[in-house]
């Protein structure tokens, strides 16, 4: 899928995110290395710290089928400048990703960064050896 279809994805996705409490909601979409794409939503609870961000949702479910190679991470939310993901978000990232992996982060107007994870999270706990 090119870069354009998927962040239409990641909007469409965005439908199926839980959030009574924020009204925010986010979509993912995680391209693995050998084509298959997992999406993820944002799931709030009342306790907020149980909340899952989008992007953790769709790397938990490519993880959880076994899927470990991945190619891109799209990210999107409704917001003025392309979405920043949070820190536990980012952490989970370098975990997974290649460092040099580009995460495309989209706003509502569909403009779009480009960072990789090592820029997003330079000193990664993976970085302490």
């Amino acid at each position: 899928m090119a870069t354009t279809e998927l962040i239409d994805l990641a909007v469409e996705t965005t439908k199926n995110a839980y959030v009574p409490y924020s009204h925010f909601p986010v979509g993912a979409v995680l391209v693995a290395k050998n084509g298959a794409v997992f999406t993820g939503v944002n799931v709030e609870n009342a306790s907020f710290g149980l909340t899952n961000c989008a992007e953790r949702t769709a790397i938990f479910k490519a993880v959880s089928e076994g899927f470990v190679d991945f190619e891109e991470l799209i990210v999107y939310g409704e917001t003025e400048k392309p979405i920043s993901p949070c820190g536990a978000c980012r952490q989970v990232m370098a975990e997974f990703f290649n460092q040099d992996l580009p995460v495309t982060l989209v706003a509502k107007d569909k403009s779009t960064v480009v960072m990789t994870v090592k820029e997003l999270l330079p000193y990664s706990f993976t970085d302490l050896t």
